[in-house]
């Protein structure tokens, strides 16, 4: 059966790291918006799992930006969908959960549809989602992930890699995301509705 609505959550940081390439999730979301617009609401601040968030609630799709520091995002993704399921009076098997969120080694701009159990390759906001929902009492079979490519600097140790990924984005990265990346977000989660519907 089709899960009749849907929490989209971007994974990304706050300021003074917004615009870093680690909230490239973010910026997919902002763009996947305005992609359904006027359906989708505009992003305005709300409070979900007791936090002011950006968000744009819609059908059927609630768009969350993640207002916690990407490293500690698990515990307020939990409590936003625990929120959403407590105003629309669902069952956990009525609420799908997709996390958008950045992906190093996949190309700028390329979007792909990643399984909820795939590894977190290092990604700790994944990791913090995961340890804060991996309980059996918790429904998973319509959550996902979908990943926006972010490129990867050539060296590959740890200080070049956060530094990489935390790097302000440039003008050409941004444009990348807000041009091309809106539409292949969408794309995937429609992708999975049908998978959720068959």
């Amino acid at each position: 059966m089709l899960a009749p609505r849907s929490l989209v959550v971007s994974l990304g940081n706050q300021a003074p790291y917004f615009d870093c390439l680690h909230s490239a999730g973010h910026f997919a979301l902002s763009a996947a918006q305005k992609v359904l617009a006027p359906s989708q609401p505009q992003f305005a601040s709300e409070r979900y799992g007791k936090k002011s968030c950006m968000a744009s609630p819609g059908l059927p799709y609630t768009f969350i930006q993640s207002p916690t520091m990407m490293n500690n995002c698990g515990p307020w993704v939990l409590a936003a969908w625990k929120d959403v399921l407590q105003r629309h009076g669902l069952q956990s098997s009525e609420l799908a959960l997709v996390l958008v969120h950045d992906e190093l080694e996949a190309a700028l701009g390329t979007v792909r549809i990643r399984k909820w159990e795939a590894s977190h390759r290092g990604h700790n906001g994944i990791k913090s989602v995961k340890n804060s929902t991996d309980s059996p009492k918790l429904l998973h079979s319509r959550w996902s992930r979908i990943a926006v490519g972010i490129g990867r600097p050539v060296e590959r140790t740890p200080d070049v890699v956060s530094d990489y990924v935390l790097r302000k984005m440039t003008s050409h990265q941004k444009h990348t995301i807000d041009s091309e990346v809106g539409p292949k977000v969408i794309a995937c989660l429609r992708q999975l509705q049908d998978q959720w519907q068959e």
